[in-house]
Protein backbone atom coordinates (compact mmCIF):
# COMPACT_ATOMS: atom_id res chain seq x y z
CA UNK A 1 0.00 0.00 0.00
CA UNK A 2 1.04 3.59 -0.69
CA UNK A 3 1.42 6.19 1.56
CA UNK A 4 -0.99 8.05 -0.55
CA UNK A 5 -3.38 5.12 0.10
CA UNK A 6 -2.84 4.67 3.68
CA UNK A 7 -3.23 9.49 3.85
CA UNK A 8 -6.68 8.42 1.68
CA UNK A 9 -7.72 5.53 4.02
CA UNK A 10 -7.57 7.68 7.34
CA UNK A 11 -4.95 5.64 8.31
CA UNK A 12 -1.17 7.03 9.58
CA UNK A 13 1.13 8.21 6.09
CA UNK A 14 4.31 9.54 5.60
CA UNK A 15 3.50 12.79 4.40
CA UNK A 16 7.30 13.47 3.06
CA UNK A 17 6.91 10.55 0.84
CA UNK A 18 7.89 11.72 -2.81
CA UNK A 19 5.11 10.51 -4.30
CA UNK A 20 3.14 13.02 -1.84
CA UNK A 21 5.51 15.91 -2.22
CA UNK A 22 5.39 16.05 -5.83
CA UNK A 23 1.62 15.74 -6.52
CA UNK A 24 1.40 18.96 -3.57
CA UNK A 25 3.97 20.88 -6.07
CA UNK A 26 2.10 20.01 -9.11
CA UNK A 27 -0.72 21.67 -7.12
CA UNK A 28 0.74 24.90 -5.75
CA UNK A 29 1.21 25.18 -9.86
CA UNK A 30 -1.93 24.80 -10.71
CA UNK A 31 -2.82 27.05 -7.77
CA UNK A 32 -0.43 29.62 -9.06
CA UNK A 33 -1.95 29.99 -12.31
CA UNK A 34 -5.40 30.09 -10.81
CA UNK A 35 -4.44 33.00 -8.42
CA UNK A 36 -2.52 34.73 -11.33
CA UNK A 37 -5.52 34.68 -13.82
CA UNK A 38 -7.68 37.86 -14.58
CA UNK A 39 -10.95 38.27 -11.83
CA UNK A 40 -13.06 39.38 -14.44
CA UNK A 41 -11.80 35.97 -16.85
CA UNK A 42 -14.95 33.68 -15.30
CA UNK A 43 -14.72 30.45 -17.30
CA UNK A 44 -10.83 30.31 -17.30
CA UNK A 45 -11.22 30.60 -13.01
CA UNK A 46 -14.11 27.53 -13.57
CA UNK A 47 -11.90 25.95 -16.03
CA UNK A 48 -8.41 25.97 -13.60
CA UNK A 49 -10.78 25.08 -10.54
CA UNK A 50 -11.84 21.40 -12.87
CA UNK A 51 -8.39 21.13 -13.26
CA UNK A 52 -7.79 21.36 -9.08
CA UNK A 53 -10.94 20.05 -7.85
CA UNK A 54 -11.83 16.67 -7.53
CA UNK A 55 -15.49 17.41 -7.99
CA UNK A 56 -17.66 20.24 -9.47
CA UNK A 57 -21.78 20.03 -9.42
CA UNK A 58 -22.23 22.29 -11.71
CA UNK A 59 -20.37 25.75 -13.87
CA UNK A 60 -21.76 28.21 -11.36
CA UNK A 61 -19.11 27.86 -8.81
CA UNK A 62 -17.48 30.59 -7.68
CA UNK A 63 -14.23 30.67 -5.74
CA UNK A 64 -12.28 34.31 -5.26
CA UNK A 65 -8.72 34.71 -5.08
CA UNK A 66 -6.32 33.40 -3.92
CA UNK A 67 -7.45 30.33 -2.73
CA UNK A 68 -5.30 27.64 -1.66
CA UNK A 69 -5.08 23.96 -0.97
CA UNK A 70 -3.24 20.98 -0.85
CA UNK A 71 -4.26 18.14 -2.87
CA UNK A 72 -7.27 20.07 -4.10
CA UNK A 73 -8.56 16.14 -5.32
CA UNK A 74 -10.44 15.58 -2.32
CA UNK A 75 -12.17 18.33 -2.58
CA UNK A 76 -16.23 18.10 -3.96
CA UNK A 77 -18.38 21.37 -4.20
CA UNK A 78 -22.29 21.10 -4.73
CA UNK A 79 -24.55 23.30 -6.79
CA UNK A 80 -24.17 27.03 -6.69
CA UNK A 81 -21.37 27.34 -4.08
CA UNK A 82 -19.71 30.53 -3.23
CA UNK A 83 -16.29 31.33 -1.18
CA UNK A 84 -14.76 34.74 -0.91
CA UNK A 85 -11.19 35.39 -0.97
CA UNK A 86 -8.42 33.68 0.89
CA UNK A 87 -9.69 29.85 1.26
CA UNK A 88 -7.48 27.70 2.84
CA UNK A 89 -8.31 23.74 2.30
CA UNK A 90 -5.98 20.99 3.60
CA UNK A 91 -7.42 18.62 2.08
CA UNK A 92 -5.59 15.15 2.55
CA UNK A 93 -9.42 13.83 3.64
CA UNK A 94 -12.22 14.17 1.79
CA UNK A 95 -13.74 18.11 2.12
CA UNK A 96 -17.77 17.83 0.98
CA UNK A 97 -19.67 20.99 0.31
CA UNK A 98 -23.68 20.67 0.28
CA UNK A 99 -25.54 22.75 -2.59
CA UNK A 100 -25.74 26.76 -2.00
CA UNK A 101 -23.07 26.74 0.52
CA UNK A 102 -21.28 30.60 1.03
CA UNK A 103 -17.91 30.71 2.58
CA UNK A 104 -16.47 33.82 4.07
CA UNK A 105 -13.13 35.24 3.28
CA UNK A 106 -10.37 33.65 5.50
CA UNK A 107 -11.97 30.61 6.42
CA UNK A 108 -9.50 28.01 6.72
CA UNK A 109 -10.73 23.84 6.75
CA UNK A 110 -8.09 21.56 7.80
CA UNK A 111 -7.91 17.27 7.73
CA UNK A 112 -4.64 16.91 8.61
CA UNK A 113 -3.73 15.67 12.07
CA UNK A 114 -0.43 15.49 13.79
CA UNK A 115 0.72 14.43 17.13
CA UNK A 116 1.14 16.45 19.96
CA UNK A 117 4.40 14.37 21.19
CA UNK A 118 7.34 16.51 19.59
CA UNK A 119 9.28 12.82 19.02
CA UNK A 120 6.24 11.66 16.89
CA UNK A 121 5.50 14.51 15.18
CA UNK A 122 9.29 14.85 13.51
CA UNK A 123 9.02 11.70 12.06
CA UNK A 124 6.60 13.36 9.46
CA UNK A 125 3.93 10.92 9.71
CA UNK A 126 0.30 12.13 10.26
CA UNK A 127 -3.28 10.98 9.44
CA UNK A 128 -6.41 12.99 8.18
CA UNK A 129 -10.07 13.46 8.91
CA UNK A 130 -12.91 14.55 6.41
CA UNK A 131 -14.81 17.36 7.17
CA UNK A 132 -18.33 17.24 5.86
CA UNK A 133 -20.47 20.38 4.86
CA UNK A 134 -24.18 19.91 4.67
CA UNK A 135 -26.52 22.12 2.13
CA UNK A 136 -27.27 25.78 2.47
CA UNK A 137 -24.50 26.07 5.11
CA UNK A 138 -22.98 29.86 5.74
CA UNK A 139 -19.36 29.81 7.06
CA UNK A 140 -18.50 33.46 8.31
CA UNK A 141 -15.05 35.05 8.12
CA UNK A 142 -12.11 34.02 9.56
CA UNK A 143 -14.03 30.59 10.62
CA UNK A 144 -11.58 27.79 11.24
CA UNK A 145 -12.93 24.28 10.56
CA UNK A 146 -10.75 21.27 12.41
CA UNK A 147 -10.48 17.88 11.21
CA UNK A 148 -13.25 15.37 11.25
CA UNK A 149 -16.22 17.79 11.87
CA UNK A 150 -19.16 17.42 10.08
CA UNK A 151 -21.75 21.13 10.25
CA UNK A 152 -25.40 19.65 9.14
CA UNK A 153 -27.82 21.33 6.65
CA UNK A 154 -29.53 25.19 6.81
CA UNK A 155 -26.58 25.99 9.72
CA UNK A 156 -24.85 29.26 10.34
CA UNK A 157 -21.37 29.51 11.09
CA UNK A 158 -20.83 33.11 12.97
CA UNK A 159 -17.23 35.13 11.80
CA UNK A 160 -14.27 34.07 13.84
CA UNK A 161 -15.64 31.06 14.90
CA UNK A 162 -13.03 27.61 15.64
CA UNK A 163 -15.05 24.02 14.82
CA UNK A 164 -13.55 21.33 17.17
CA UNK A 165 -16.85 18.95 16.53
CA UNK A 166 -20.08 18.36 15.13
CA UNK A 167 -22.70 21.45 14.33
CA UNK A 168 -26.16 19.88 13.95
CA UNK A 169 -28.20 21.04 11.07
CA UNK A 170 -30.37 24.37 11.34
CA UNK A 171 -28.75 26.22 13.57
CA UNK A 172 -26.45 29.25 13.89
CA UNK A 173 -23.22 28.27 16.46
CA UNK A 174 -20.49 31.04 17.35
CA UNK A 175 -17.20 31.03 19.54
CA UNK A 176 -14.21 28.87 20.51
CA UNK A 177 -14.88 26.67 20.70
CA UNK A 178 -17.85 26.68 18.20
CA UNK A 179 -21.25 25.98 19.91
CA UNK A 180 -24.98 26.10 19.09
CA UNK A 181 -26.08 29.19 20.08
CA UNK A 182 -29.97 29.16 18.10
CA UNK A 183 -31.67 26.47 16.68
CA UNK A 184 -33.76 27.61 13.31
CA UNK A 185 -37.08 26.09 12.33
Amino acid sequence: MTEKDKMLRGEVYWASDPELLAELRRVKDLLHEYNALQPSNTLALRAMLKQILGYMADDEATVLQPFRCDYGRQISIGRRFFANFNLSILDEAPVTFGDDCFVGPNVSIYTACHSTTPAERNTRCEWARPVRIGHSVWIGGSVTILPGVTIGDGTTIGAGSVVVSDIPAHCVAVGNPCRVVKRLK
